[in-house]
């Protein structure tokens, strides 16, 4: 049995939605408040542009070709099998962590009700709740074993649902209570200057949230008429997300009393219990949107979970594509889901639950998801000279600006998140290396040409001196602010250039289209149903 491309246009759009809307946008808010004041709200525009630069660039050439695990293969066919390694590496690891960090954030709403969910002072998992989150990520698991058509029709019904509390919510402070001098009191409408809102977009949860754009990549696949279906999903789970934050945040600051700001934005401290959204609508007295909110703050991660799930059993399936991890993980069950890589990750978030604790894996998730955003952009400039021929369904406007751009977006991103976070990131792909390493001496593969990752040495090593050196998230302090950004965005843009230098040559280009067409025919071979072309029309 093939994969099957039964995702539409809602359900793929909505695949990214409800990504979006896991768990983040219970404690966004309050988080973003803390980090940059009222200009939260220029957060969510910055945080937003730069997402949409990123889906551009994935937009064409996922369009392009259109494959299971998107983020895994697409630097395949721009630099080579190690360069889709390391990315492919950094995204997986990252998926990894994103389920069990929304099974714990649904369980730490849901202990309000079971209080034997979580035990000690330090308010972590008991046995008890670890075996409850096991139990919810096998039957993410399994729901996602049973089909791409199950699965979406799921994720659409919780998805509505994700999308109409917060809507309700924001509607409902606004209508009851909104003050709009507290945008300009307490310390004017950006208390902590530009940096207060960079990083609101790297810590505060606006990256953090955006990334699950990402999964109508991963999902490229299984999607019908996909040079058009994905292109538009991206751009509209985008735009859909960002004018409900936006309400959100909005509704959240408009609405808080004096007192709760008497220490400033900085020492804004509501909702221990319940969270900051059901704080503020029990303070305004609206104890139905309190019991709403509860609902949601369950079934919104639950969901988030489910998406990342699937997403990542596809990831999975485009490392063993790749030719890294075992063949195996790209076997399909009768359902046409790759059903031993859904086990395989269920085994490293349940060993991600047990071992590391919950700060520590929502520390890494970002800085690992958005690391692996870095192939979009140099893969749409080094495919306009390596398939200049090939249709493009969707074409990133003036690509020749925008791409480098985007590059240095993402990088900044990285850098935001801090030293702290970013260390870990370090780790995390030396122990990539080091699994390699134990793979190629049993593969013996002759076809990893290094060229294709040159430019990623330097690029790590620029990361790694500024971060260290800079002031976010326990850097040195010996590059002043503002500096470090300034310093790190100019080398990401000449990094960039090098990047595109080091692609392929147009023979190594074809040898792999031509070994992705035979993946191709073997995924979609017991039916041409909804099958499509890899070079498109």
């Amino acid at each position: 049995m093939g994969l099957k491309r039964d995702i539409g246009l809602v359900g793929l759009t909505f695949v990214s939605v409800g990504a979006v809307f896991g768990s983040g946008w219970l404690f966004a808010p309050l988080l973003t408040s803390q980090a940059a004041g009222p200009a939260a709200l220029l957060a969510w525009l910055i945080g937003a542009f730069a997402m949409m630069l990123l889906a551009m660039a994935f937009a064409e050439v996922t369009a392009m070709f259109p494959v299971a695990g998107g983020i895994a293969r697409i630097p395949q066919f721009s630099h080579g099998r190690l360069l889709a390694l390391v990315m492919g590496w950094s995204a997986w690891a990252g998926y990894c962590t994103t389920a069990p960090i929304e099974v714990e954030a649904a369980l730490r709403y849901a202990s309000v009700y079971a209080p034997w969910i979580h035990s000690g002072a330090q308010g972590g998992l008991s046995l008890a709740g670890h075996i409850t989150a096991a139990a919810l990520m096998l039957m993410f698991t399994v729901i996602n074993a049973v089909g791409v058509q199950w699965f979406a029709r799921i994720n659409t019904s919780m998805t509505w649902f994700k999308i109409a509390v917060p809507v309700v919510f924001a509607v409902m402070i606004i209508s009851t209570s909104f003050d709009a001098r507290n945008f300009t009191a307490h310390g004017g409408f950006m208390p902590n200057g530009v940096s207060g809102v960079f990083a609101a977009i790297a810590t505060g949860g606006v990256a953090f949230a955006f990334v699950g754009f990402r999964h109508a990549i991963d999902m490229a696949g299984e999607t019908r008429d996909p040079q058009r279906t994905i292109p538009r999903a991206l751009v509209l789970s985008l735009v859909i997300s960002l004018l409900i934050y936006a309400g959100l945040q909005l509704a959240f600051m408009g609405a808080l009393s004096p007192a709760d700001l008497s220490g400033g934005w900085s020492a804004l401290h509501l909702g221990v219990g319940q969270g900051p959204l059901g704080a503020l609508a029990t303070a305004l007295g609206l104890l139905w949107l309190v019991s709403l909110l509860n609902v949601a703050a369950v079934v919104s991660p639950l969901g988030g979970g489910l998406i990342a799930t699937g997403s990542n059993g596809r990831l999975a399936m485009a490392m063993a594509n790749n030719g890294i991890f075992p063949a195996v993980f790209a076997r399909l069950n009768a359902f046409g889901v790759p059903l031993y890589a859904l086990i395989l990750n269920y085994i490293v978030a349940l060993v991600l639950l047990f071992t590391m604790p919950f700060r520590e894996i929502v520390a890494l998730n970002g800085a690992a998801i958005i690391l692996s955003f870095l192939a979009g952009p140099i893969a749409v400039a080094a495919l306009r000279h390596l398939a200049s021929d090939v249709h493009r369904p969707f074409r990133v406007p003036i690509s020749h600006v925008l791409a480098p751009v985007a590059f240095v977006i993402a990088s900044l991103l990285i850098f935001w998140t801090g030293w702290e976070t970013i260390y870990r990131l370090l780790l995390l792909l030396a122990l990539g290396l080091l699994l390699f390493l134990v793979r190629l001496t049993i593969i013996g593969r002759e076809d990893l040409d290094p060229k294709g990752v040159r430019w990623f040495v330097p690029y790590l090593m620029a990361l790694t001196t500024i971060s260290y050196l800079g002031t976010f998230g326990g850097g040195l302090a010996v590059i002043p602010v503002h500096l470090d950004s300034g310093l790190m965005a100019l080398i990401s843009f000449a990094i960039f250039y090098l990047a595109v230098n080091d692609r392929l040559t147009k023979e190594q280009f074809d040898g792999f289209i031509r070994e992705e067409m035979q993946i191709e025919e073997e995924e979609y071979r017991p039916s041409s149903v909804g099958k499509t072309p890899l070079h498109g029309p």
